[in-house]
C-alpha cells in the first residue's frame, strides 16, 4: 500500500521537446525509474540537459542563465535545418506533465532564440484542458509578455503583463492574491509545477576530481561529487541509517571485503590547491575552516583500509551514485523548495552516463538501488545507459524480470522503465 504522505508528492511524469537541438516532437513518459538508451547522437543526454533547464527556469533562473551562456549561443539549442518564419524568428519548446495534490496539470513554454532570446508563450493547463496561465508575446518592441490567468471570481480572468525572460508559472506566486477559487486553483497547480521541476539534482561523478582531499566543512555534495569525502563524514556524523545502507551498498558493488566507511581529518601544510569552497545551496560548516578531510574504506579489523583515492573509476563513480540516492536536497548542494513540506516532494535525480566505468555487476546493483528508492516514492532517477541488452538481462544467467510493452520504445525491466530513443 503507498504511503499517503508520498502519494501526494508532485513529481514529473512526461517530458516533452519539440525543436530542440537534434530533437523533434518527442514524448518521453517518465516512471519512478527511467532509464534512456539509443546510439551516440540520438538525444539521451539531451533529454536530461532539457530536464535540468525547465528545473532551472522553474527555480526562477532568467533565460539567458539559462540557455544564454553556451557557445554558439540561444542558437545552438535550434535545429540546424529549421527555418525561421516570417518575422527571422526561430526557437524550440519545451513541456512536461505533473501529477500531484492539484492533480494532473500540463506545463508548456516556447523559447524563441533568434533574432533574441526572450520567452513567446506560456501554458498552463489543468484538468480538463482547462487553461489555468496562458502568455503571448504580443509585441516584440517591448520586454513582455501578455498573460492572462483563471479567476473564477467578478472577473473570469486577470491580464497583466510579465517579464518575457522568466517562467510567469514561477511568478505567479507574486502576482495572485488566492482570494478566489479560481486563484488558488491557479497557485496550487503552478506550485505544484515548479515544487516538482525544482526538486531535481544533476549529478555526473568525475572521478579525476575526487581523489584529493576536500576542505572539512565543503559538506554539501555537487554534481560532480568532488567533495564526496566531506559528505561521508556528514552522512557518517548525522544519519547512522542511511550511511549503514550506503556501507551495504559499497560492499555490493566494490571488489574486497567492506566493513565502513570513513573520512578522518589529514595533516597538510599549505591547503590553498584543495578542492573545496561552498556550492550552491552550501548550508554546512565554515567555509573558512582550514582542515582537509579523506575519505576511507574500511576493509576489516585485520586489514589496513584503502583511502579513497586508491578506488578504480567505476567504484569511485558506484559509491558517488550510491551515496545521491540514498541521501536527500539536505546534503545535496541544490535549492529545494523549503516553503513546502518534505512529503510533498520527491527528488529526482538526473544522471548523465548511469554505467560508465562500471562493470555489469555495479550496474546492476545501482538499478537495483535506484528501482528500491523508487517504490518508496522519495527519490526517482531519469538516468542515460549505454548498454541495453544489459538493463535488459540478454546474456545474464540471472536473468530480468521483463514486464507488458509500456509503449512505442519504452518497456518495464525489473522495476525500471527503459526508453530506447533509437526506435
Amino acid at each position: 500500500m503507498d504511503d499517503p504522505m508520498t502519494a501526494r508528492a508532485a513529481v514529473v511524469t512526461e517530458l516533452r521537446l519539440s525543436s530542440y537541438r537534434s530533437l523533434r516532437g518527442l514524448v518521453v513518459p517518465l516512471t519512478p525509474v527511467t532509464l534512456l538508451t539509443g546510439p551516440s547522437g540520438s538525444g539521451k543526454s539531451t533529454v536530461l540537459e532539457a530536464y535540468e533547464a525547465l528545473a532551472r527556469l522553474g527555480g526562477g533562473e532568467a533565460l539567458g542563465e539559462v540557455f544564454g551562456t553556451v557557445s554558439g549561443g540561444p542558437s545552438a539549442y535550434v535545429p540546424q535545418r529549421a527555418r525561421p518564419d516570417g518575422q527571422g524568428r526561430r526557437g524550440f519548446r519545451l513541456g512536461c506533465t505533473v501529477d500531484g495534490p492539484a492533480g494532473t496539470v500540463h506545463f508548456d513554454v516556447a523559447v524563441q532564440a533568434e533574432p533574441e532570446l526572450r520567452i513567446a508563450g506560456e501554458r498552463l493547463t489543468g484538468a480538463g484542458g482547462r487553461a489555468l496561465l496562458s502568455t503571448a508575446l504580443r509585441d516584440p518592441a517591448r520586454r513582455t509578455v501578455q498573460a492572462e490567468w483563471h479567476t473564477a471570481g467578478a472577473t473570469r480572468v486577470t491580464r497583466a503583463p510579465l517579464p518575457d525572460d522568466r517562467l510567469g508559472t514561477a511568478l505567479l506566486p507574486l502576482r495572485v492574491a488566492g482570494t478566489t477559487e479560481g486563484q488558488r486553483h491557479v497557485l496550487a497547480a503552478a506550485e505544484q509545477v515548479v515544487v516538482a521541476l525544482r526538486s531535481a539534482f544533476a549529478c555526473d561523478p568525475r572521478p579525476e576530481t575526487m581523489r584529493d582531499p576536500v576542505a572539512y566543512a565543503d559538506g554539501m555534495l555537487r554534481g560532480g561529487c568532488d567533495n564526496m569525502a566531506a559528505v561521508l563524514r556528514r552522512t557518517r556524523t548525522e544519519c547512522g541509517t542511511r550511511h549503514a545502507a550506503l556501507v551495504d551498498a559499497v560492499r555490493a558493488g566494490c571488489a574486497g571485503p567492506v566493513t565502513g566507511l570513513t573520512a578522518d581529518l589529514i595533516t597538510v601544510t599549505g591547503v590553498t590547491g584543495a578542492r573545496g569552497g561552498m556550492g550552491r545551496g552550501q548550508r554546512c560548516g565554515d567555509p573558512h575552516d582550514p582542515r582537509l578531510v579523506r575519505a576511507l574504506v574500511e576493509r576489516g579489523p585485520c586489514t589496513p583500509g584503502t583511502p579513497l583515492e586508491w578506488l578504480g573509476d567505476g567504484e569511485l563513480r558506484y559509491t558517488a551514485l550510491a551515496l545521491v540516492l540514498l541521501t536527500g536536497p539536505g546534503v545535496l548542494s541544490m535549492d529545494p523548495a523549503d516553503e513546502v513540506l518534505p512529503a510533498r516532494q520527491a527528488l529526482t535525480v538526473l544522471a548523465d552516463g548511469m554505467d560508465r566505468a562500471m562493470d555489469r555487476r555495479q550496474s546492476a546493483e545501482l538499478r537495483s538501488l535506484a528501482a528500491r528508492m523508487g517504490r518508496r516514492g522519495h527519490v526517482r532517477l531519469l538516468g542515460t545507459v549505454r548498454d541495453a541488452d544489459e538493463v535488459r538481462g540478454v546474456g545474464d544467467s540471472a536473468g530480468a524480470e521483463a514486464g507488458g510493452d509500456g509503449g512505442e520504445g519504452k518497456e518495464e525491466v525489473a522495476g525500471v522503465s527503459l526508453v530506447d530513443l533509437g526506435e
